[in-house]
C-alpha cells in the first residue's frame, strides 16, 4: 500500500507540473507613443528672405520651403514621383489625354477663413502666364497653351491643346487667394504688402517675421487648425536664416535650432558627429553627365557605340564618388531618376574595367603608335584625342581631371576647357560646337521623367539634344509615352527607353546628388524618401511631433507554451 501510495503522489506531482508548465506566460507590453499636439520647431534656413508667394519664388529655395508649409496645390507627388491629391478631390482625364476635369476638396479653407474655389485656381494660372512675372519659360509656356475654365466653385476644366501625360506635373505649384489679390496686376503683385504677410491654404499659417534691427532673420508659423486634410501636430514651425552651411551648424551646436535645412558636404563630418542630430539622405535628381556630340567629325569615332562604351568602362566612377563628393552620391547607368515609378532596375550596369576598355579600343583599331607616344590611334592617323569643356568652379574642375587623368589610362587624351556655365550653353551646347562636355542636368521640380527634351531626335535642332542621337527606335518609346495616359503602359515604354539607351550610350552618365537633411532627435515621424526638390522634405510635415502621451497599457499579451512530446 506504501508503494502504491507513493506512485499516486508522483504521478499527480508530475501531472501538476505538466498542467503548471502549460500555463500561459504573460509577457510584458510596452505602451503606445500616441503623437500629441504642440511643441514649436525650430529650422536653420540656407539662403535668405525674398518674398512669401508661389509664383515668385522659382529662383529662391528658402522661400520655396516656407511657401511649401504656407500654400496648397492641387497635386503633390510621393517619394516615386507618383501623384497623390492635395487640394484636388477628384479628377477625370478624357479618353483622349486632352481634358482635365478636377473637383476640389470642398472643405478647403484659406488662413482668413475664405473657402478655396476654383476661381482661385485659375486666377492663379492667368498668373503664371503673365510675361511679367519671373516664372520659368516652361512653365509660363505650357500654360500659355492650355485653356482654363471654372466650372462652379468647386470644380475646373483644363483643356489641351494635344495629349501631353507630363501634364500632371505642372499641377504642384502653389495657389493664391483671388479675393485678396485679384485687383492687383502682375507688376503690382511682385511688391505686394501680401508678400510680407501671406494668406495661404496650407497646414501652417504665417504669425510673424523674426527681425533684429532692420534685417529679416526669420519666419514664424502656426498650425492652421482647420487645415482640409489632417492638421499638423507641431504647434509652431520657426524658420531662422543663415548665409551658410557652417553657421547653420552652429546654431544647431548653440541650441538655437533642431533642425538644419541642407547638411552639404563641407559639414557632413562635423554634423554626423552630433549624437543628437538624426540625418535624413535622399537622392535627388541632378544628374552629373558627359555629352558626346554624335555629330562633330573632329571626333567621328564618337559614332560608334562600343567606344563609348570604352570610354564609360574607363571611368572609375565609383572613385569620384568616395572621394571628390565625399560618398554623396550614387552611381547613375541613365538618364531615369533610380526609384522613380519610371526606372527600371533591369537595364545593364557597366562596371569600371579599363582593361576590358582597352581590348575594345585595340579591337576598334586603335592601338598607342610604335613610334611612341602616349595616345591611341588607328591606321588613317585618326587620335582619340578629345576637347572636354565644363563649367567653370571648383566642383567641375575636380571631376573633369578626374575623367582625364582615367582616359589617359586607356590612351585616350582629354584636353580640358573651363568656360563660364552660360557660355558653356550659348557658345557650346546650343549650337552644337562642342565635342564633350561634363555638365548637370537638373530635374528637380520633375517627378515625371520625360526623357522627351534631352533625346528624342525632334530635338536634334532647336531642343535639348545637346548629343545629337538621332535614334529612331528611342524617339519612338519617348514619343508615345508622352501621349500614353496608362501608367503602366508608360512605365515599359520607358523601360524599353532605358535599355536601348544602355546599349548605345549617347552619353555618359556618372552619378546622382545625395541631399542631407539633419532633425533634432527629439523630432519624432520624420521620414523622407526621394527628393524631387529640397521642401519635398516636408512631405509629412503633419506627422512630425514633439510630444507624445503613453496610451493605457493593453491587457498582457497571452503566450501559450508547449513541451515536446
Amino acid at each position: 500500500m506504501v508503494w502504491q501510495i507513493v506512485i499516486v503522489v508522483v504521478a499527480l506531482a508530475a501531472i501538476a507540473i505538466l498542467l503548471f508548465s502549460q500555463q500561459p506566460t504573460l509577457l510584458p507590453v510596452t505602451p503606445e507613443v500616441v503623437p500629441s499636439s504642440g511643441g514649436v520647431y525650430s529650422e536653420a534656413l540656407i539662403g535668405s528672405f525674398n518674398r512669401l508667394n508661389p509664383v515668385l519664388d522659382y529662383t529662391n529655395n528658402a522661400d520655396q520651403d516656407v511657401g511649401r508649409l504656407i500654400f496648397s496645390s492641387l497635386l503633390r507627388f510621393d517619394d516615386r514621383g507618383l501623384p497623390v491629391n492635395d487640394l484636388v478631390e477628384s479628377m477625370g482625364i478624357s479618353q483622349n489625354g486632352e481634358v482635365y476635369n478636377i473637383s476640389l476638396r470642398e472643405n478647403a479653407l484659406w488662413h482668413d477663413g475664405r473657402p478655396v474655389t476654383s476661381e482661385d485656381v485659375i486666377f492663379t494660372v492667368d498668373l503664371l502666364r503673365s510675361e511679367d512675372l519671373p516664372v520659368p519659360e516652361d512653365i509660363s509656356s505650357l500654360w500659355q497653351t492650355v485653356e482654363a475654365e471654372a466650372l462652379d466653385e468647386h470644380t475646373l476644366q483644363f483643356r489641351l491643346p494635344e495629349p501631353f501625360a507630363p501634364f500632371l506635373d505642372y499641377l504642384t505649384f502653389g495657389i493664391l487667394p483671388q479675393h485678396l489679390l485679384g485687383d492687383f496686376t502682375p507688376e503690382e503683385i511682385i511688391d505686394a504688402q501680401f508678400n510680407l504677410q501671406p494668406i495661404g491654404s496650407g497646414p501652417f499659417k504665417f504669425d510673424q517675421f523674426l527681425v533684429e534691427g532692420d534685417q529679416i532673420t526669420g519666419v514664424a508659423l502656426t498650425a492652421f487648425e482647420d487645415y482640409y486634410a489632417e492638421p499638423p501636430f507641431i504647434e509652431q514651425f520657426t524658420f531662422k536664416y543663415y548665409p551658410d552651411a557652417s553657421s547653420a551648424l552652429a546654431a544647431y551646436q548653440a541650441g538655437e535650432v533642431l533642425g538644419i535645412s541642407q547638411v552639404t558636404n563641407d559639414i557632413l563630418p562635423e554634423a554626423l558627429q552630433e549624437p543628437n542630430l538624426n540625418m535624413h539622405s535622399g537622392q535627388v535628381p541632378l544628374l552629373s553627365i558627359i555629352f558626346l556630340n554624335l555629330d562633330n567629325p573632329d571626333v567621328s569615332f564618337f559614332q560608334e557605340a562600343e567606344i563609348r562604351r570604352a570610354l564609360l568602362m574607363g571611368l572609375d566612377r565609383p572613385r569620384m564618388i568616395t572621394q571628390l563628393n565625399d560618398g554623396q552620391a550614387t552611381l547613375a547607368h541613365g538618364p531615369i531618376f533610380p526609384g522613380s515609378w519610371a526606372y527600371y532596375d533591369g537595364i545593364e550596369k557597366i562596371d569600371y574595367d579599363p582593361e576590358a576598355a582597352i581590348q575594345i579600343l585595340r579591337a576598334a583599331g586603335y592601338t598607342i603608335p610604335a613610334s611612341g607616344g602616349s595616345v591611341r590611334t588607328n591606321e588613317e592617323g585618326g587620335s582619340l584625342s578629345i576637347e572636354l569643356v565644363y563649367p567653370a568652379g571648383s566642383k567641375f574642375e575636380a571631376v573633369a581631371q578626374a575623367i582625364a587623368n582615367d582616359w589617359a589610362q586607356l590612351g585616350v587624351e582629354a584636353n580640358l576647357q573651363a568656360v563660364d556655365p552660360d557660355e558653356l550653353v550659348a557658345d557650346f551646347l546650343d549650337p552644337r560646337t562642342y565635342e564633350a562636355a561634363l555638365v548637370d542636368i537638373n530635374l528637380t521640380r520633375s517627378p515625371d521623367p520625360d526623357p522627351y527634351p534631352f533625346w528624342d531626335q525632334a530635338q536634334i535642332t532647336g531642343g535639348q539634344n545637346y548629343s545629337k542621337w538621332d535614334d529612331r527606335q528611342a524617339s519612338e518609346y519617348l514619343e508615345e509615352a508622352r501621349i500614353q495616359l496608362d501608367q503602366s503602359e508608360r512605365a515599359r515604354l520607358y523601360n524599353n527607353f532605358q535599355v536601348r539607351f544602355a546599349s548605345e550610350l549617347p552619353a555618359l552618365p556618372l552619378f546622382y546628388t545625395i541631399y542631407n537633411y539633419g532633425i533634432d532627435q527629439r523630432i519624432n515621424g520624420v521620414t523622407m524618401g526621394a527628393i524631387y526638390e529640397p521642401s519635398d522634405r516636408f512631405a509629412n510635415v503633419t506627422k512630425w511631433f514633439l510630444i507624445a502621451e503613453r496610451s493605457l497599457e493593453p491587457e498582457p499579451t497571452q503566450v501559450e507554451e508547449t513541451t515536446n512530446p
